[in-house]
C-alpha cells in the first residue's frame, strides 16, 4: 500500500510541475499581450513586433517560450514564418484569465476609471445595446483593427477603417450618423479614443469594450 501511495503522490507532483510550466510561461506582460494578439489571427514575427512594440529578437524570443509551453504553433509561408493560437481554447482562457484578474485585482477597476475620466464623456455600450441597434439599422459600426484582422473575421455589418486611418476617413464618414467603434477588446483603448475624436468632430459616437471574441462568444456564433 505505501508504493501505492508514494506513486499517486509522485504521479501528483508531476502533474502539478506540468501545470506550472503554462503558469511560467504567462509570467510575462509581454507574452500575455503576445497572445492577446494572436487571438486576433495568425502573424507573421514582424507583424507582432509592430503590434507590441518590441524588436523581433524580442519576440522570437518569448514565442520560443510560449512554443515550448505549447500554447502557440506555426506554419511557414515562402520566408515567412506564422504563428497562431495552438487551440481556440486559449482564447476562452485568456478571456477567463481578464474576468478574474478584473474581479480580483482592484487597481484595475482604477486603472480603467483613470482612463475614463481623461476622456469627454465617452458613452459605453453592452453588446445587447450594439444589437439592438444593429437590428434596428441605425447605427456604423467601425471595426479598428488592422485590416488583416477584419479580413480574418469582424462583427457582421461592421466596416473596416483601422485606428492609423480614422482621421483621414472621417470625411468619408455620412454626417449625422450614430457610430460604434470596437478594436480587440477590453485590453485594447483604440475604441474609446476613437468615439471621443468622432465626437469632437460632431458625430454622436459610442464604443464597445468588447470584440469580436466576446461578441461571438456572448451571441453563440462560430
Amino acid at each position: 500500500m505505501e508504493e501505492l501511495l508514494n506513486s499517486a503522490k509522485l504521479f501528483k507532483e508531476d502533474l502539478y510541475k506540468q501545470l506550472a510550466r503554462i503558469g511560467k510561461c504567462l509570467s510575462s506582460d509581454k507574452r500575455l499581450e503576445i497572445m492577446n494578439v494572436l487571438s486576433q489571427g495568425s502573424k507573421t514575427v514582424e507583424n507582432l513586433a509592430t503590434c507590441t512594440d518590441m524588436n523581433v529578437a524580442n519576440v522570437s524570443r518569448h514565442l520560443q517560450i510560449l512554443l515550448d509551453a505549447k500554447l502557440v504553433k506555426f506554419t511557414k509561408k515562402g520566408t515567412y514564418v506564422i504563428y497562431s493560437l495552438a487551440d481556440p481554447e486559449i482564447i476562452d482562457f485568456l478571456a477567463s484569465l481578464w474576468r478574474i484578474s478584473e474581479k480580483q485585482l482592484p487597481d484595475i477597476g482604477r486603472m480603467k476609471d483613470d482612463f475614463a475620466n481623461n476622456l469627454d464623456d465617452i458613452q459605453t455600450l453592452t453588446m445587447d445595446e450594439v444589437m439592438q441597434k444593429l437590428n434596428a439599422d441605425s447605427i456604423l459600426l467601425v471595426d479598428l483593427r488592422p485590416k488583416e484582422e477584419f479580413d480574418m473575421g469582424h462583427i457582421a455589418g461592421a466596416i473596416s477603417i483601422p485606428m492609423e486611418e480614422l482621421e483621414a476617413s472621417l470625411r468619408e464618414l455620412p454626417k449625422g450618423a450614430e457610430i460604434i467603434a470596437y478594436c480587440r477588446g477590453p485590453l485594447c483603448a483604440y475604441s474609446a479614443l476613437a468615439a471621443q475624436k468622432l465626437q469632437e468632430e460632431g458625430f454622436t459616437a459610442y464604443r464597445i469594450e468588447e470584440g469580436l471574441n466576446e461578441w461571438q462568444k456572448h451571441f453563440h456564433l462560430n
